[in-house]
């Protein structure tokens, strides 16, 4: 049994294989190409060097959100027209849980925050050994998310593209307590969002049921919403 799973909720392109459970292939991407030029010679690139075929894939698993609107949308509907190729079912995958999976065997909750513009964050919270959420993803202000997972252990774990952001007032704010992930595991690692995924297997929904999580309207929806108060 072969998944696929795509990433492009954050700054990185991911790609995996998974095949009966195990890993067979995991690729990130880090460039000055943007996510729709990059994600489908990635995944070309997996087949190719596995010897696997696509054709016998038979899940497509995504990261649909929360992150980047742009990024989310390119993954959601890469996924699904493969799915829709072979019509097989497809995967939905949070980008958070996804991104605290990478960091499991941390002692203490795994705060996994991306960055969201105006000193917001999306943000969840995650048992580090276990992986149980502790925290819904939530869009919010930084103090407020800080606040909320000050309350759950005694050592927090950040990691994501909002850590280095949020790094200096995070550290103001919590002093000890809080630990940052080295560069090499502050991103979201696709081979996770894949393990992930093949747990979640029995949640496997038809390709046109796969919709992007997104935790906020999109900016150009906000601005529209704006504008037409205004004229009310």
């Amino acid at each position: 049994m072969i998944l696929l799973c795509l990433d492009t909720s954050g700054p990185v392109a991911g790609v995996s294989l998974i095949e009966d459970g195990t890993v067979r292939y995991e690729a990130m991407a880090v460039n000055k190409f943007t996510h729709s030029q990059s994600i489908l010679p990635m995944t070309e690139e997996a087949y190719a060097k596995t010897g696997l075929q696509i054709a016998d894939t038979d899940y497509f698993a995504v990261t649909v959100g929360p992150g980047s609107f742009t990024g989310v949308r390119i993954g959601v509907s890469t996924a699904k027209g493969l799915a829709h190729a072979l019509n097989k079912p497809c995967i939905a995958v949070d980008a958070l849980e996804a991104m605290a999976r990478g960091a499991i065997l941390f002692d203490g909750a795994v705060c996994p925050i991306q960055d969201a513009r105006a000193g917001q964050v999306y943000g969840a919270a995650f048992r580090g050994i276990t992986g149980d959420r502790l925290l819904s993803d939530r869009p919010v202000k930084l103090e407020e998310y800080l606040g909320a997972v000050s309350a759950l252990d005694d050592r927090l774990l950040f990691l994501g593209d909002g850590m280095p952001v949020h790094r200096e007032r995070i550290r103001a704010l919590l002093g000890d307590r809080a630990v940052f992930a080295p560069p090499h595991m502050a991103y979201l690692r696709p081979a996770a969002a894949a393990a992930l995924a093949w747990e979640k297997r029995a949640e496997a929904v038809p390709y046109s049921d796969l919709k992007p999580l997104y935790l906020r309207p999109p900016q150009a929806e906000r601005q529209k919403n704006l504008k037409e108060r205004a004229h009310e």
